[in-house]
């Protein structure tokens, strides 16, 4: 069944027509979310070139270690980026209102088929890279961090994996009750 067939009708009552048409439009109060969002990552573009002009005039003088740090600082951003994205197409597309881009070639094949259940998984899996990376630079500068943020960020570390194992399950249960739920034709 389609979006379109199980909100078919009316109710006779006008006044609760209109409370669900307002309800209904207020999905574009998230509208102005998605372009702030948007705009933030012009600042992680910026923050990117800021990082990346750092290391470029000092290149010839940082040490291999402090060049590791700095590209995976880099790509800390560009993840980041990247989970900006989706959450801004996927939470638009799945919130406010269908993107209609003309068949634009440089659309990203994933766009609308990232339901919300995969913008959560995706989420995590980001939040998880995001979260081995901070602490892959707490290993390279060992000498340097206490045993204290060592431990904090294991830990961390551990709870985000573990919170999108048990995530991952969770879709995975409730994809197949849907799925015997189809099939018995609920």
């Amino acid at each position: 069944m389609t979006p379109q067939e199980k909100t078919r009708g009316r109710p006779e009552n006008p006044v609760e027509h209109l409370i669900e048409q307002g309800l209904f439009a207020s999905r574009w109060l998230l509208a102005p979310i998605y372009i702030g969002l948007s705009l933030s990552l012009l600042l992680i573009l910026i923050k990117f070139a800021q990082e990346g002009w750092e290391m470029a005039k000092h290149i010839v003088t940082i040490t291999p270690e402090d060049t590791i740090l700095g590209v995976l600082g880099l790509i800390d951003l560009s993840l980041m980026a990247n989970l900006l994205l989706m959450i801004i197409f996927g939470g638009y597309q799945n919130f406010v209102s269908k993107l209609e881009l003309d068949g634009h070639e440089d659309t990203p094949d994933w766009i609308g088929h990232v339901g919300f259940s995969d913008l959560k998984l995706k989420l995590m899996a980001s939040i998880v890279a995001i979260s081995a990376i901070e602490l892959l630079k707490y290993f390279l500068t060992i000498e340097q961090v206490s045993d204290r943020t060592m431990t904090w960020g294991i830990a961390i570390h551990v709870t985000f994996v573990v919170s999108a194992v048990l995530l991952a399950a969770m879709d995975y249960v409730m994809s197949r009750v849907r799925g015997a739920d189809k099939s018995a034709g609920v």
